[in-house]
């Protein structure tokens, strides 16, 4: 074991680092006589092959939230943090079939300009800022902030200085070179981590064989049997408590003990209950994958709509491989940090915070030449976010703000310097922001998640309704706008004992009777709907009865069980209840209300058809997770 970085080390984070930046800025060079226009620098020129878009998706996704983050979190509080993992691949199958093949369709460039096409410039306005100051002030400030974190313990690099240089990494070849440069060198940048997240958790593993306790003769079997059979026993908590590192339903009254400052918190305010099978978890993973400008950009940069829904797909598949590479680690460095055997060891560095274990497993446990490669995926992780954040900020900046504002009339060249000085500016902001944000947090995940999810449940229901309900109209999703914050603080102050999934659903429910009731109320822009769309949709009529039935069976499960059932948040249930029902009225009023908004979308049930790859590897994604919580339940 060394603590430090060696010759092989370096050189192969060197080349990792040179392959990156080469390609970004070899790959987005202009061609002779041609200049960069906005289409080719904010959506690649619309070019990408699935296995990019698939790839490029996953590495724009998992950055030093899911290294350090929920390492972290893993560490501290078990497999049930997974869930946000695991969800999320069940999530892209309902992106993949439902909405980016009408995002496509409309050629859309942003998420805010979908608003402003569908409703009015008020509410994409209103999305704009929404956006810009989540990329700002959580996204950018925290994967540059934990990676830092890493950095210290690895290298010894002052957290802020790691901070100007994973920055620096990510702004050269993505400011230059746009969306081409971001997706691929996304593809390098995902074999990186993936097989340098596999092969430290590889490691790890095979330090905790309690017959050997070292990465070179340790047994990898031996070794993940001890990590489970440690956590199972409860021979790591407190007299009274139970270990709950190995189930994905947590419990109230979880209570864990932080051995470093011997604070004690309920993990059910993190993870509460089945709250995180069929509550606000699925708004925040259809907010965040549907509609998250640097998320789903790379989807609309496809070449054709099947790539797009075969590039998702394939990131389906990648999302259920992340617990393994970042989760998994997080509770073996929970069972080694407690092994008193293994701390006599001499180890470098201290777990002071959950958030160091990652950190604390690499400096500890990856061989010499073996560091290099895991800590260039752990760089690979953060920068490519980085990257994609920053391309996806400069481009919501540039075409939803200075193109429609400031200076409608602004020639191609203008647009791509305007979106590489916004770039540069974003920087700047979350530098300053960066420490006095985020300096003082025991877990970082969870910081992002519930800031983030201050807006996700308006985002569902603005966005849902512009792509598929007929009847939404720019006055209801302004509205739902302009009280998707307010809802979310009061709903804070009043029950600040609440886990925050458990939160977002009832903010989620109130949300969608202000939308509803709004748009049933105003009939100021209503158009007679005669489409054979409608004439002819009797699926979306069978499929309304459905979902209302399930809506009502969802209702009367929540009002007998949510009481017997406090302790594992039953009460989710009604969550589920809202977006069953909410989409079984979209699609009812969709074909028998012969009136409609003027703005509304008529869509083809053409663009949602899946061929029989696509059902195969959705139905693969299905049964894989079915057998996950099986064994974790």
């Amino acid at each position: 074991m060394n603590a430090g970085f060696q010759v092989w080390d370096w050189l192969i984070f060197a080349v990792y680092a040179i392959v990156v930046v080469g390609l970004g800025l070899w790959i987005s060079r202009p061609k002779k006589g041609e200049e960069k226009d906005s289409q080719d620098y904010f959506l690649a020129g619309r070019t990408l092959p699935w296995w990019a878009i698939g790839a490029s998706l996953i590495a724009a996704n998992i950055s030093a939230e899911q290294f350090i983050g929920m390492s972290g979190s893993g560490f501290r509080i078990g497999i049930g943090i997974a869930a946000y993992e695991w969800i999320a691949a069940l999530t892209l199958i309902i992106v993949a079939k439902y909405l980016l093949p009408i995002m496509i369709d409309k050629k859309i460039y942003t998420m805010p300009q979908l608003l402003d096409e569908r409703y009015n410039k008020g509410v994409s306005l209103a999305f704009s800022i929404f956006w810009l100051l989540i990329y700002l002030f959580v996204n950018l400030t925290s994967v540059a902030w934990l990676g830092a974190l890493a950095m210290e313990q690895v290298l010894g690099i002052p957290v802020m200085w790691g901070v100007v240089g994973l920055f620096v990494f990510a702004g050269i070849y993505s400011i230059y070179g746009g969306l081409k440069s971001v997706a691929w060198t996304d593809v390098i940048q995902v074999v990186f981590l993936v097989c340098g997240g596999l092969i430290t958790a590889y490691f790890a593993i095979k330090a905790a064989d309690p017959n050997t306790m070292n990465v070179i003769d340790g047994s990898f079997v031996e070794g993940i049997k001890n990590v489970f059979n440690s956590v199972k026993s409860n021979g790591l908590v407190e007299p009274g408590q139970v270990d709950r590192h190995l189930n994905m339903v947590v419990p109230d009254n979880t209570i864990v003990t932080d051995a470093a400052t011997g604070k004690s918190f309920n993990v059910f305010m993190d993870l509460p209950g089945l709250a995180l099978i069929f509550g606000a978890i699925w708004i925040t993973n259809l907010g965040y994958w549907g509609f998250n400008q640097y998320i789903i950009q790379k989807g609309l940069a496809a070449k054709n709509l099947h790539e797009a829904k075969k590039g998702l797909i394939f990131a389906g598949y990648l999302k259920l491989l992340i617990p393994v590479i970042v989760v998994i680690p997080g509770i073996t460095a929970y069972v080694l940090f407690n092994n008193q055997d293994m701390l006599a060891a001499g180890l470098n560095g201290e777990i002071t915070k959950a958030d160091d274990a990652y950190p604390w497993l690499l400096s500890n446990f990856a061989p010499v030449g073996i560091k290099g490669v895991a800590f260039a995926a752990l760089v690979a992780a953060i920068v490519s976010s980085l990257a994609s954040m920053l391309n996806s900020t400069s481009t919501i900046f540039t075409m939803d703000i200075y193109k429609k504002y400031i200076n409608i009339g602004a020639s191609e060249k203008k647009l791509v310097n305007v979106g590489r000085i916004t770039a540069l500016i974003a920087l700047a902001i979350a530098l300053v922001a960066v420490k006095p944000l985020l300096g003082g947090l025991d877990q970082a995940f969870q910081y992002i998640q519930e800031y983030t999810g201050y807006i996700y449940p308006g985002v569902c229901v603005v966005f849902t309704m512009a792509l598929i309900w007929k009847k939404a109209t720019n006055k209801a999703a302004l509205w739902t706008a302009i009280a998707t914050i307010p809802v979310g603080v009061a709903f804070k102050f009043m029950f600040p004992d609440m886990g925050f999934l458990l939160r977002n659903g009832y903010v989620f429910i109130v949300l969608v009777l202000i939308a509803i009731i709004i748009s049933e109320l105003d009939k100021s822009h209503r158009v007679k709907d005669d489409s054979e769309i409608r004439l002819k949709d009797k699926g979306a009529l069978k499929a309304s009865y459905i979902l209302g039935a399930l809506t009502v069976i969802c209702i009367v499960l929540g009002l007998i069980f949510s009481k017997p059932l406090k302790d594992y948040a039953f009460e989710a249930i009604f969550t589920m209840a809202a977006m069953l029902g909410f989409i079984a009225y979209i699609l009812y009023t969709n074909t028998k209300s012969p009136m409609k908004d003027e703005k509304a979308y008529e869509n083809s049930n053409d663009l949602f058809k899946f061929n029989g790859g696509l059902v195969l590897g959705a139905l693969g994604i299905v049964v894989i997770m079915i057998v996950t919580y099986a064994i974790f339940w």
